[in-house]
């Protein structure tokens, strides 16, 4: 089971969670099983779920901060969920180099997003990660 699978049906979790706007243990636990047999290490997805759970205003906050010009409500949605997984990982999940969860967003965001999504994913992530490391 592949990391790269995990943190894609992480940022779906993300995703379900902020189109919903159901930011609860309950909705994770469904996702995960409702995706059960998608090759994802489950305990990953749930992992960074609850992160987000437990972490969310922590997190719009750093997106805040570094998303210049930019307010959380105009930001997509696909984006928005990028960058929360990815800095959920940065600051909770110590198994996980800074500069990989910014790649793997970044791959993210030229999969899901849309054409300026991958430089925006970029900045906002090399900011915040520069803010962690100071």
């Amino acid at each position: 089971m592949s990391r790269k699978i995990s943190r894609d049906m992480a940022m779906k979790l993300a995703y379900q969670m902020e189109i919903s706007k159901d930011f609860s243990i309950e909705n994770v636990d469904a996702f995960i099983a409702e995706n059960e047999n998608e090759n994802a290490e489950s305990e990953f997805v749930r992992d960074v779920g609850m992160k987000l759970v437990d972490n969310k205003e922590t997190l719009d906050s750093l997106i805040s901060k570094y998303s210049k010009g930019w307010s959380i409500n105009r930001i997509s949605k696909i984006d928005l969920s990028i960058l929360r997984i990815a800095i959920a990982e940065m600051l909770y999940r110590n198994d996980i180099s800074k500069s990989i969860s910014i790649n793997e967003a970044v791959e993210l965001a030229k999969t899901y997003g849309g054409e300026n999504s991958p430089a925006f994913v970029n900045g906002v992530l090399g900011s915040v990660a520069n803010e962690i490391q100071e």
